[in-house]
């Protein structure tokens, strides 16, 4: 059975609608792709670099962070904390700030599973990206809803 098919992965999705946007520069998009690929079949992870408001993310860059689980690095990541500090400091008079956080589901589905919900932040973006057979398939953008309950879809561009 296909894990995504089950009820505790149904339950983490809000089909509700969500009227904030994002924004985001095809060379963001890009380096959220390639570091799929040159991960596969592990997951990767990263930041989203832009800025955010009532109105939803506009992202100018993606940076690749290492997966530091070793363990179950095909279907689990952890953002180095390391490099997540260093890159908030720099961030910190440049007007813009850590965004989001995305990831790859290798020969998965891009959507959010409860390991991801137990994880999240209020006010992150959180793209997936489906990776099979080391070439993307699709992403799909999520965020929290408002109860911070479950993930809602969000409209990239």
């Amino acid at each position: 059975m296909n894990r995504f098919d089950t009820d505790a992965y149904r339950a983490v999705i809000d089909h509700g609608s969500d009227n904030r946007i994002c924004s985001i520069l095809s060379v963001a998009q890009e380096t959220m792709k390639t570091s799929a690929i040159a991960g596969y079949p592990h997951e990767v992870c990263g930041l989203l670099i832009g800025t955010t408001g009532n109105q939803g993310w506009n992202i100018s860059e993606a940076r690749v962070l290492d997966n530091v689980n070793t363990i179950r690095a095909a279907d689990r990541f952890e953002l180095d904390p390391v490099a997540y500090q260093a890159i908030d400091r720099s961030l910190r008079t440049t007007g813009q700030e850590i965004v989001g956080v995305f990831h790859s589901h290798p020969d998965c589905l891009p959507r959010p599973s409860p390991t991801d919900l137990t994880h999240a932040w209020a006010m992150f973006l959180y793209p997936i990206i489906s990776v099979v057979n080391a070439r993307v398939v699709d992403v799909n953008y999520w965020a929290l809803n408002d109860e911070e309950t479950q993930f809602l879809a969000i409209q990239c561009d």
